[in-house]
């Protein structure tokens, strides 16, 4: 059986192509074959890791979405014997959304010998009702068996609400039993791990293929090396439900 990992937030800029690229090189460490997927019309930025072979789906028909375009990803799915991590981009969000829910998709995969995950993605500071309510419309929107992986990341800022941190909120707590896993993003100051960070990933490149480059300072490497651990061992740790 196969896994479909599905990241699915309707917030633009909170993550969702990292978490992708993310879980991708952790498979491929493991030993893994997958197949990755694209689907934001606009960014793409998942299709941009060029080592891990991102294959992308077009789902414009001139300037507007065509729901049909989705059948491909269907298809895809339907002939692979390996994982596949899918990166949907907000602007396709409501229309996938619809798509996988109108055609009952989640039910047809189970037909198939696979299992969906939906991935979602929670940050802080101004995103934090936005996020707060993509995740609860999207707990609403699918059936009861459909496995749910809320990534905590505090890029945009803390992930607080009046004292609360996130276990503690009420859109969690009304809906923590369709909560399989939560994975916390460390935060990484700006100015050395943020910065290394976001560098590589401005630069589409693995972690690997920064390690690799002797071109990079000694200490950029060892930083990134550590947030590399860091990262993996926080998917190994749920690794009965991403796995």
């Amino acid at each position: 059986m196969a896994k479909i990992h599905m990241i699915l937030q309707g917030k633009g800029g909170v993550g969702k192509s990292f978490i992708a690229a993310i879980m991708a090189q952790h498979k491929l460490a493991k030993g893994k074959k997958i197949l990755c997927v694209d689907t934001d019309p606009v960014n793409a930025t998942f299709h941009g890791f060029k080592k891990l072979n991102v294959k992308r789906i077009n789902v414009m028909a001139g300037d507007e979405i065509d729901p049909r375009r989705f059948d491909e990803l269907i298809e895809l799915i339907a002939k692979s014997d390996s994982d596949i991590i899918i990166d949907n981009g907000a602007s396709t969000f409501v229309p996938m959304s619809h798509y996988l829910i109108s055609n009952q998709i989640p039910a047809l995969l189970p037909d198939m010998g696979h299992e969906l995950v939906v991935h979602t993605v929670i940050t802080g500071s101004q995103a934090l009702i936005d996020t707060l309510t993509g995740f609860a419309n999207l707990i609403e929107s699918f059936p009861t068996e459909t496995k749910f992986v809320v990534w905590l990341n505090p890029y945009w800022g803390d992930i607080e609400m009046d004292g609360k941190r996130f276990e503690d909120m009420k859109t969690y707590q009304d809906n923590k039993a369709r909560v399989s896993a939560i994975i916390r993003i460390p935060p990484y100051k700006a100015d050395t791990f943020g910065k290394d960070l976001s560098e590589i990933l401005q630069s589409k490149l693995t972690f690997n293929e920064a390690l690799d480059n002797k071109a990079l300072p000694i200490m950029v490497r060892q930083r990134l090396n550590i947030i590399k651990k860091q990262l993996f061992t926080s998917i190994e740790n749920v690794a009965a439900v991403l796995t």
